[in-house]
């Protein structure tokens, strides 16, 4: 049995999900119509920072986060606003919004290019003390 590469699924699952440039982003969360969620695992917000007021939301518990009937339920998550995820490079983001948008999420999207981008794009970023 052949794994299907994660590239493969990366890119089907970016033809299926709403992709938003870094402005477009830092846009929707200045108007206050958008929640950034970093799903970058502790050791990489600590290496590199984090974008000032984003949700932390580890990957591998996102689901559970977002589900309100899971016992891991995140009220923060329970929001009108869009959810805009984003990882290092938008590979992980990519299928994370395809999952949570498989589960009913409908305002939903990743930031292009992920935090690295973001940094690229000299968005603010917060250093760890």
């Amino acid at each position: 049995m052949a794994i299907r590469p994660v590239k493969e699924l990366v890119k089907e699952a970016k033809t299926q999900i709403t992709t938003l440039s870094v402005a477009q982003a830092q846009a929707q969360q200045a108007a206050g119509d958008a929640l950034l969620v970093d799903i970058r695992d502790p050791r990489e917000l600590a290496r590199d920072g984090r974008i000032p007021g984003a949700f932390h939301a580890p990957r591998g518990m996102l689901e559970f986060w977002i589900d309100p009937t899971s016992p891991y339920h995140k009220p923060e998550l329970a929001t009108d606003k869009t959810l805009i995820l984003f990882c290092a490079s938008a590979w992980r983001s990519a299928l994370s919004v395809k999952t949570l948008q498989d589960m009913g999420v409908e305002k939903i999207a990743e930031i292009d290019g992920g935090f690295g981008a973001w940094r690229k794009a000299g968005a603010p970023i917060e250093r760890a003390e």
